[in-house]
C-alpha cells in the first residue's frame, strides 16, 4: 500500500488538525512496533498492554506516522500524528477504505477444521491466473483481517481471507467488513463449543460469513453437513457444494494416500488425478473446496492440478519434519478439536513405518463442560495394534488416559502436566530412533511447538 496521510486521515475520521503532515507518505501498517517497517503507520492498539507506550520504539523502527487515541498533549512532538477516537475502529475503517480503493474480488473462508489449509489451496489455484493476496499465518480476527486487507499490493485482483471466530457475531462483523464475492465454509465441528453449547449454534455462527456476501455472490460449502445444507436454503445467492457424497456438485472418487501425499479424482473431471502434498484423505475435502472456487472463476483444471500438487502450506498443519534422532515427526500443533484429532490419527495410523509409531496429544481447549467426555471419546481412534506408546499432556487428557486403560490396558500411556514439557521431551528423546514416526497434535495453548523445536534441535530438515 501507499497512501498520503491526508487520505488516511480522511478514511479514519481524524479529529485533529494534521495539515502540516498531509503530504507524508505511508507504505505499510503495523500494530507491533518491533515488526514495523520504515515508512510504516503505527497502530497503537489497547489489549493486555497499551500500544501507545511503544510509540518511541515505533519511531526508532522508522515509523512515518502513528494513529493516536489519547489526548494530543501526550503524543510525540514534531511527529505525524492522526488522532482518532478508537485505534482499532480506525484500523478497520482504513482497511474498508483501502479495500474499496483496490477493489479486488474477495474470497472468504471459515470452518471448524481446515480453513487455513483451504485458504492456502484456494490462493494457490487462483494464483495461476490472478494476482493474489492471502491471509498470512493466523491473521483471521478483527485485527488480522484488516491487516490482511492493508497488506495488498495495488495490483491485487483476488483477496483470499481466512476468518476465525470464537463467539457469535464475530463472522457477521468480518463478513460485512470485507463484503466477500465468494464465501466458503469447510465444515462444522466442535471447535469453540465451550462458547456455543451445541453444533447447531456453531453452524449458526459459521453461517454468519454469508451476511456480507454480495448479492450476486457464491456460497461454497461442505454438502455432507446437514446443518449447512439446512441453512443454505435461506440464501438467494448461488450455492455450490463439495464433499464425499455423490449428491454434491463436486465430489471425490478414487481417493488414495501415502505418508506424504493424497490423490483423488472428481466427478467433474474424471480423467484427471489430482494430488495434494498432505497426509490424510480428510484433506481431500479442502482440495475439493479449492477446486470448486477455481471452477467458479474459470481456472483450467490442469492449472489447478499443478497448483495443488505444489501448494505452499502454512507450517505446523500436518507437516512432516525430521527429529534429531532421525525419526519422522508429523507436526500438527497449531490447534486441535475432536474431529481433527480423529482424522489425523486415522491417517497417521495408516502410514508405512519401519520402526514404531508414537502419539503425543495435548489438551483440546474451549470444549466447555463436554471437555472430559470429548477427550475420553478419542480412545476409539487409537489402535493399540498400530501405536506403540501414547503421551498425553494436560488435565483433560486424564480422561483419555482413563478410557485407554479400560479399552487397551496393555498400551503404554504416559501423562504429563502442561508445565512439564521438558520431561516429556526427554522421555521422547530416549525413545525415538531412525525409522520411527511420531504425531504431535494439540491446541496451541498447550505449546507442543516447544516439544517440536526441542526434538528438531540440531537436526537437518
Amino acid at each position: 500500500m501507499k497512501m498520503q496521510l491526508a487520505e488516511i486521515a480522511h478514511a479514519v475520521g481524524a479529529i485533529n488538525d494534521f495539515e502540516q503532515w498531509s503530504d507524508v507518505s505511508v507504505t505499510s501498517v503495523a500494530f507491533d512496533s518491533r515488526h514495523l517497517q520504515p515508512g510504516g503507520l503505527f497502530i497503537p492498539l489497547t489489549g493486555e498492554q497499551d500500544g501507545h507506550q511503544f510509540i518511541q520504539s515505533a519511531i526508532d523502527h522508522g515509523a512515518a506516522a502513528t494513529l493516536w487515541a489519547r489526548d494530543l498533549a501526550t503524543a510525540p512532538a514534531d511527529f505525524p500524528v492522526i488522532q482518532v477516537a478508537d485505534s482499532l475502529k480506525a484500523l478497520q475503517a482504513l482497511a474498508q477504505y483501502y479495500l474499496t480503493k483496490i477493489n479486488p474480488r474477495v474470497v472468504a473462508i471459515t470452518g471448524s477444521n481446515g480453513k487455513t489449509t483451504t485458504k492456502d489451496m484456494i490462493a494457490a489455484v487462483l494464483a495461476t491466473q490472478f494476482n493474489v493476496t492471502k491471509t498470512h499465518a493466523n491473521f483471521n480476527n478483527e485485527i488480522g483481517v484488516p491487516m490482511t486487507v492493508l497488506s495488498m499490493e495495488p495490483n491485487t485482483e483476488m483477496l483470499v481471507v481466512e476468518m476465525g471466530m470464537d463467539r457469535p457475531g464475530q463472522l457477521d462483523f468480518l463478513s460485512k467488513l470485507v463484503r466477500p464475492d465468494l464465501a466458503v465454509v469447510t465444515m462444522i465441528g466442535e471447535a469453540h463449543i465451550e462458547f456455543f453449547g451445541t453444533r447447531d449454534k456453531i453452524a449458526d455462527a459459521k453461517f454468519e460469513i454469508t451476511h456480507g456476501l454480495s448479492d450476486d455472490g457464491i456460497f461454497v460449502y461442505n454438502g455432507d453437513e446437514p446443518l449447512l445444507r439446512e441453512r443454505a436454503t435461506a440464501l438467494s445467492q448461488q450455492r455450490l457444494t463439495f464433499g464425499q457424497h455423490d449428491d454434491n456438485d463436486l465430489f471425490a472418487t478414487n481417493v488414495a494416500g501415502t505418508a506424504t501425499e493424497t490423490s483423488f479424482s472428481t466427478n467433474e473431471w474424471p480423467e484427471i488425478t489430482f494430488t495434494i502434498p498432505m497426509i490424510g484423505t480428510y484433506n481431500v475435502n479442502n482440495a475439493l473446496a479449492a477446486l470448486t472456487v477455481a471452477n467458479a472463476y474459470r481456472i483450467r483444471p490442469e492449472s489447478a492440478k499443478r497448483a495443488l500438487a505444489t501448494v505452499p502450506l502454512t507450517e505446523n498443519r500436518a507437516e512432516w519434519v525430521k527429529s534429531n534422532t532421525g525419526a519422522a515427526i508429523l507436526s500438527d500443533v497449531y490447534n486441535s478439536n475432536p474431529t481433527a484429532v480423529k482424522e489425523v490419527l486415522a491417517a497417521f495410523s495408516k502410514t508405512p513405518v519401519t520402526g514404531k509409531r508414537y502419539v503425543v496429544l495435548g489438551d483440546m481447549l474451549e470444549l466447555g463442560d463436554q471437555a472430559d467426555a470429548m477427550h475420553a471419546g478419542l480412545a476409539s481412534a487409537i489402535d493399540p495394534m498400530k501405536i506403540s506408546h501414547v503421551y498425553l499432556v494436560g488435565p483433560h487428557m486424564l480422561a483419555l488416559q482413563a478410557a485407554l486403560a479400560k479399552q487397551a490396558p496393555d498400551l503404554p500411556v504416559s501423562h504429563f502436566a502442561t508445565d512439564d514439557l521438558v520431561t516429556l521431551t526427554a522421555d521422547l528423546q530416549g525413545q525415538l530412533s531412525a525409522g520411527d514416526q511420531i504425531l504431535l497434535k494439540g491446541s496451541h495453548g498447550i505449546h507442543l511447538e516447544q516439544v517440536l523445536a526441542a526434538l528438531q534441535d540440531s537436526s537437518e530438515n
